[in-house]
């Protein structure tokens, strides 16, 4: 299995343990909310771009509101079996691209949901997909950052994500940096550069 495959079942089980209505990090949402976004995402593509599109979002949102309606034994079975059986999501290469950076975070946002979390240990191949979500997404969830922003690894990956002025390093491992750039502040994560730039940085509203 890839990195999406593990964080699905790995998220799943833990949606066991929790139950409908632990808080999450997606504000505003607890773990039902999240279990049935996640379903909408794999089953239904029709309803999938009012995610990120406003003018989609009425029609987005009835439709997860369905899905969020279900028994809960039956919602979290839909996330842990994946998409729909004839979606190019069940081909590996598409799956792995399309949900490793996905289901890495909102497996994040729940076991930071709740009190006493900690950093799960270092693995390399999930560190490698955290590093690939992290710089790849931080152009456009950074775009509207007033300083530059540089993100750094403890064992010295470096990328400079957004260009501009008084620049900022975010230091940490790569899951706090794909957290950091998902808009999440339930991170371990160090900040280099003028005070100023980082109150700026932090004060971002980071995402799409």
């Amino acid at each position: 299995m890839g990195i999406a495959a593990d964080e699905r079942q790995a998220l799943s089980a833990l949606f066991d343990e929790t139950g409908p209505d632990a808080p999450t990090l997606c504000e505003g949402w607890r773990t039902r909310d999240l279990a049935a976004h996640l379903a909408l995402r794999d089953r239904r593509p029709d309803a999938a771009p009012g995610i990120v599109v406003p003018q989609l979002a009425s029609y987005t949102r009835r439709v997860q509101d369905q899905y969020a309606a279900k028994p809960w034994p039956e919602l979290v079975e839909l996330v842990r079996s994946g998409p729909a059986r004839f979606s190019p999501m069940r081909i590996g290469a598409v799956g792995e691209a399309a949900n490793s950076t996905e289901f890495l975070v909102h497996h994040e946002d729940v076991r930071r949901g709740q009190p006493g979390w900690e950093p799960r240990d270092v693995d390399s191949a999930r560190d490698a997909a955290a590093w690939r979500g992290a710089t790849m997404a931080a152009k456009l969830n950074l775009r509207k950052s007033p300083v530059g922003v540089v993100l750094r690894t403890p064992d010295g990956r470096q990328a400079t994500v957004k260009t501009g002025p008084d620049p900022v390093t975010v230091v940490g491992a790569a899951v706090e940096l794909v957290l950091f750039v998902f808009g999440r502040d339930a991170v371990r994560a160090g900040f280099e550069g003028d005070a100023a730039a980082i109150g700026r940085l932090k004060a971002l509203s980071r995402g799409i």
